[in-house]
């Protein structure tokens, strides 16, 4: 039987050359350097604001606190132009693959002011139920100029909790299909009715959405400013030269590189049975093929990845390890190819579980790590904890009220090639640990202790890096039944360490430690705007 393997080029758009080298009187002139680095820098700052205005407004501690969402601005053809500085790769990247699925199902000119779109379709966004994407369509007058849109993981979406123990996707929850949440600035009741009727805490996840919306609204109220003050027609022409730099830059690194062919595989323990993910990266002149061929097959439990999630998660390892200050658009992804085959555990069809898609998902950067640290060595970091530990526990309160909540612990990340890994910190979604008194807060739970683990981390040169916080399961993916006062405990690991450990430097022992985890404790998310780019390309 020939295998099937699905296959990513610039997700069906033409490949952008500089303007430089176009022909033909369509040829738009090139930005002036200034004037492009004050545009890039108000366009970040419109992000921001969008991604500011969510949080703020959030109803859950997922999107406030752990900062597990994503924001963005799109041009009219569904670029993603730029992202905010916070949010988490798998959100990010697969937004940014998702927005070509809105403009499938409701084309530019179906669109209307007011305006509000939704899904939730593994398949086409973040790869499980619980992550919400909403796009809001932004009009000057009566025409579209731009899309804002953000993906949040909600605080439930009804079926199973958050585990991996489902056999298909209609067991997880509610099911969104691309619909407009908002019509013309008018609620669609009955969607906002099913979706009440599927939820346990129905005010927080509608409040979440309309978090969503209201960040959207302040992009776009700030984008038309921005526009105004520039006069700027339409947002195609800057797109053009930001998207077009991006990839030149990204090209150029890969370039670089020494041709051929790196592959690397990691095995992990699944949900009931071990999974193997393997890469094959190819580099290709100017251009990076991944091939995931040799990954297991599909689960049978809810640990799959979409072909979104992968790419999404993919692109963001190529990215760190190959060219880490350009910035991460549209153009960023235009150079990479990746293919995996079709039903295996990262390419997986439906009706398939997907619900912790993150416990294989998060594994991509480290496998790419390994490939291409074959070429770039110092670039790459050992193997970490990578997986974030998302606990939700929910059932009934003393009046029979359903509740839920989840919270994020995570453990460390490897050793670098000059530096030890940080303790605590989610490497690579990039998502914070909820702090102690916000848990107690708002879930019925007291923290008893939250500390390191001592020698947790792997040794070496340079060590990595580690974390504690519950009761030994047979499987801890699966749901567990916890009595009223029970103790739960949860041992996370740390990560691998980096060269001999005879080389280790005494003095770091103390010092590094404290430094990983501090400067880890006052960062947010995956920051992707480069501090000392080249000149080609807008800071």
């Amino acid at each position: 039987m020939t295998e099937k393997r699905h296959e990513k080029r610039s997700r069906g758009a033409p490949r952008l050359r500089p303007p430089t080298d176009r022909t033909g009187r369509g040829a738009p002139a090139r930005m002036d350097p200034i004037t492009l680095e004050i545009c890039w820098n108000r366009l970040i700052g419109v992000v921001n604001e969008q991604a500011a205005a969510l949080q703020r407004t959030s109803f859950t501690s997922i999107v406030r606190e752990a900062g597990d969402l994503s924001a963005g601005v799109f041009d009219r053809r569904g670029y993603m132009v730029a992202q905010a500085v916070t949010g988490t790769p798998g959100h990010i990247n697969s937004m940014a693959l998702a927005m070509k699925h809105f403009l499938a199902a409701c084309p530019l000119e179906t669109l209307r002011p007011g305006d509000v779109l939704i899904t939730n379709d593994p398949w086409l966004t973040s790869g499980h139920l619980n992550d919400v994407t909403i796009a809001s369509p932004i009009f000057r007058g009566e025409e579209c100029i731009a899309f804002f849109a953000s993906t949040c993981h909600t605080a439930d979406i009804g079926g199973h909790v958050l585990s991996a123990e489902a056999r298909e996707v209609y067991e997880e929850g509610l099911q969104i299909p691309i619909m407009k949440l908002y019509e013309a600035g008018r609620p669609n009741e009955a969607l906002i009715a099913i979706i009440r009727a599927n939820v346990r805490v129905p005010e927080m996840v509608l409040g979440d959405f309309h978090a969503q919306i209201a960040g959207g609204a302040v992009g776009g109220e700030r984008l038309r400013e921005f526009m105004d003050e520039f006069g700027l027609e339409r947002l195609e022409p800057l797109a053009d030269e930001i998207i077009g730099r991006t990839e030149r830059a990204m090209r150029a690194a890969i370039k670089a590189l020494t041709p051929g062919a790196y592959e690397y595989a990691i095995t992990s323990d699944g949900f009931d049975e071990p999974l193997t993910i393997r890469a094959r990266c190819e580099v290709r002149d100017d251009e990076l093929w991944i091939d995931y061929r040799g990954s297991s097959p599909a689960s049978r439990r809810g640990v799959n990845v979409v072909m979104n999630y992968t790419e999404a998660y993919t692109t963001y390892g190529v990215k760190v390890i190959v060219s880490p200050d350009v910035p991460n658009n549209e153009g960023a992804f235009r150079p990479l190819r990746i293919t995996a085959p079709e039903g295996s555990i990262l390419n997986v069809s439906r009706p398939a579980a997907v619900a912790a898609r993150h416990v294989v998902g998060h594994f991509l950067p480290h496998v790419i790590a390994g490939a291409l640290g074959q070429a770039l060595p110092a670039r790459v970091m050992a193997e970490g904890s990578a997986n974030i530990w998302g606990i939700q526990v929910a059932g009934q309160d003393e009046r029979g009220a359903p509740f839920t909540y989840v919270f994020f612990s995570s453990g460390g990340t490897g050793a670098r090639a000059t530096k030890d890994g940080l303790s605590a910190t989610a490497f690579p979604s990039g998502v914070l640990g909820t702090p102690v008194e916000v848990i107690e807060s708002l879930a019925p739970l007291v923290v008893e202790r939250k500390c390191l683990r001592p020698d947790s981390g792997g040794t070496g040169k340079y060590r990595g890096m580690v974390r504690i916080d519950g009761v030994a399961p047979a499987n801890p993916k699966a749901e567990q039944l916890v009595a009223p006062g029970a103790l739960v405990e949860v041992l996370l690991p740390g990560g691998g360490g980096y060269g001999p450990p005879s080389e280790r430097d005494p003095e770091l022992n103390a010092r590094d430690l404290l430094e990983g985890y501090v400067s880890r404790s006052t960062s947010g998310g995956a920051a992707p705007l480069p501090p000392t780019p080249p000149s080609d390309y807008p800071r």
